[in-house]
Order: structure tokens, then sequence, then C-alpha cells
């Protein structure tokens, strides 16, 4: 159960990241790539923040993450520029690709019958847990 205050920093630092990452997008010529943060998680201890991202097009997420995750200290740095009056400790962050859309999207086109994971059972993979 989460306590209001790791939900309030969750949000604090969920605003603030999305303008990071978008503003950081544009910087790096990434144009007509969108990306959400979707959810973020603080520990207990507020010393880790598990930070979801939602990314499209989907087939660049993987390379987006990797790019993002290595410079994750420049991205806490930016953030802690933004919260020191909100924050005093900035937590690690970690992250992770929100693969829930895509997924919903699969099970959408399976209901229509155009990908039946009934004949075809590799359609639809066992999701891993975070």
């Amino acid at each position: 159960m989460e306590s209001q205050r790791q939900k309030k920093i969750a949000s604090v630092l969920q605003r603030d990241l999305v303008e990071v990452l978008q503003g950081a997008a544009r910087e790096g010529g990434m144009q007509g790539v969108i990306i959400s943060v979707t959810q973020v998680k603080v520990t207990v201890d507020l010393s880790i923040a598990k930070v979801y991202l939602s990314i499209f097009p989907i087939k660049q997420a993987k390379v987006l993450i990797e790019g993002i995750s290595s410079n994750a200290p420049i991205i806490k740095h930016e953030l802690a520029q933004r919260t020191k009056h909100q924050l005093r400790r900035m937590p690690e962050l970690l992250f992770f690709i929100d693969d829930s859309l895509e997924y919903i999207d699969q099970i959408d086109r399976s209901l229509k019958g155009t990908e039946n994971p009934i004949l075809n059972d590799d359609l639809l993979q066992k999701r891993k847990k975070a």
C-alpha cells in the first residue's frame, strides 16, 4: 500500500519527467516519437523511483529506453533542479517499458479475428512482471 507521501512524490516526478523527456526528444531530433510517462512508483524509503514509459512507435521503444536509461544521471540532475523546492533528495530513477497499450492492441486484434491466438498461441506471449 502506497503512502500519501509516496503518491505525492510520484506525481511530482511524473509531471516533471514528461517535460524533461519530451524536451530531450525534441532536442534529439526525434520527430514523430511520442514518449509518455504512464506511471511512477516510489519505494517506501523514497530512494528508488520506477518510471514506466509508453513509447510510440513501439518498434523504437527498446533503443529509446536504453538511451534514456544510460542518460538517467543527467535526467535525475534535471529533475533535481526542477523539484529542489519540493524534494530534499532525488530518488534513483529506473526506467521500464510499459507495453500494456501494445498488449491491449494485440488482444483487440485477436478478438476481431484478424489474429486468432487459439490457432496460433505464439501471438500472445506470457507477460513478464516488472
